[in-house]
């Protein structure tokens, strides 16, 4: 996807978001009271006045009742027999949705890009209604979780419930890749313990 395709990609997000809004007949301070997100961000966002973040769309798409790829209808990528499409947003940051099924848990690979040298980003923490689950496959990925400031490397996972505020990034040692299952509040991913040894 090359940088007119994102920038078509993205400035198709802000109608389809108040489209769905209306359908559902939803203001959107009731939107905002069911995302986290401010009724100043929800309006710029439709207006096309701002880029969705991926801590936006998450939210979004849950509430909506759609997957993210659905929310942003990007253009399709890959093997057209798996339909992958992968979602450039504007932060930098790449989101590949892995189910296609609205509802449920939704399962998602990110890539977050390196902070630009000298520039820390400054976290905003948000929250919103569900459970997610991370598993970090390449690179650190740093969790501000409440009063918690976490660094997990790969092979690490965290789970946790989205009415915590949270926020995650690469750090500076370089991009992260992870995976990450969202599900409604109360849904969550069930890890089975090995067997112990001799059992």
């Amino acid at each position: 996807m090359d940088d007119d395709d994102v920038d078509r990609t993205l400035d198709a997000v802000g109608p389809r978001l108040k489209q769905l809004r209306l359908a559902r007949d939803m203001t959107l301070t009731g939107l905002a009271e069911a995302t986290g997100i401010s009724v100043s961000t929800l309006s710029r966002l439709e207006a096309g006045l701002r880029r969705p973040t991926l801590e936006q769309l998450l939210p979004l798409a849950r509430v909506h009742g759609a997957t993210i790829d659905e929310l942003v209808d990007a253009p399709r990528t890959g093997n057209p027999r798996v339909n992958l499409r992968p979602i450039a947003c504007g932060d930098g940051s790449t989101v590949l949705p892995l189910t296609r099924r609205p509802g449920g848990i939704q399962a998602y690979k990110f890539v977050l890009p390196a902070p630009a040298a000298g520039g820390d980003v400054e976290p905003v923490l948000r929250t919103h209604e569900g459970y997610d689950w991370i598993y970090v496959l390449n690179g650190t990925l740093r969790l501000l979780l409440g009063e918690h400031d976490l660094v997990l490397k790969p092979g690490e996972a965290a789970e946790f419930d989205t009415r915590t505020p949270h926020w995650f990034g690469a750090t500076s040692s370089g991009p992260v890749e992870f995976l990450s299952l969202v599900g409604k509040q109360g849904e969550r991913a069930h890890v089975r313990a090995a067997p112990k040894a001799g059992a």
